[in-house]
């Protein structure tokens, strides 16, 4: 059983997800704004954050980026609009996942279930010091850290996983499919979009380095340090 935040102006919308979630058997608090969403974030403890971005007082974008300066709870984007600016938008604030609406209730109750799990096993990571270094890069998995000449690259937590999982599996080809099953745990409700924005978004971090990770047209990626 989860403990959800959803927050969202539309009232119909919000009582369309507590119903679905509910059936599922989770708890759900909600939210008409992005500020009620950022008291409520700091003042219980959730599992899991649906978040709209068209909102009034304070929009989902700006409500995301106030949670994460407090909290490391997966956040799970809503949105009208379809947008890339609005996916890089949420990514870059640390969202985990993007859903456009109208969206499939289903669909959103995997999605959450997928990002959950990720998140719990990942808490309970025990790794035994674990550090992967070419040139000036550093990538220190135990600690979750990246480095490039001496300075640490901040990431949101979605791009490190993505990183993680592409350096752990260097110099192998990667389907697109098979990095949204791993990266983000559900494979037919994955989506290209999500996946191609959080690779722009790690090359720009990784900023010299952008070079290693190579698109395979057709088939997907590999970071390729050979």
């Amino acid at each position: 059983m989860y403990h959800l935040l959803v927050c969202d102006d539309e009232e119909k919308i919000r009582e369309l997800i507590r119903k679905y979630a509910e059936f599922e058997g989770h708890t759900v608090r909600e939210a008409k704004t992005g500020v009620e969403a950022v008291r409520l974030a700091s003042a219980y403890a959730f599992d899991l954050i649906i978040m709209d971005i068209m909102m009034p007082e304070l929009d989902g974008i700006s409500a995301s980026r106030e949670i994460r300066r407090q909290s490391d709870t997966p956040i799970l984007i809503l949105s009208a609009r379809g947008e890339e600016y609005d996916r890089i938008s949420g990514f870059e604030v640390g969202a985990d996942d993007y859903v456009v609406k109208p969206f499939s209730p289903k669909e959103l109750m995997l999605r959450v279930d997928a990002i959950v799990k990720r998140s719990r096993r990942a808490s309970v990571n025990t790794l035994q010091k674990e550090i992967f270094r070419y040139e000036g890069l550093t990538v220190d998995f135990t600690a979750r850290t990246v480095t490039i000449d001496g300075t640490r690259v901040d990431m949101s937590p979605k791009e490190y996983e993505l990183f993680f999982y592409l350096c752990r599996n260097r110099n192998i080809a990667l389907s697109r499919e098979k990095l949204i099953i791993e990266v983000w745990g559900y494979d037919f409700y994955g989506d290209d979009r999500t996946l191609d924005t959080h690779i722009k978004l790690l090359r720009k971090s990784l900023g010299p380095y952008n070079r290693l990770i190579v698109t395979l047209r057709g088939v997907g990626y590999r970071f390729e340090t050979e």
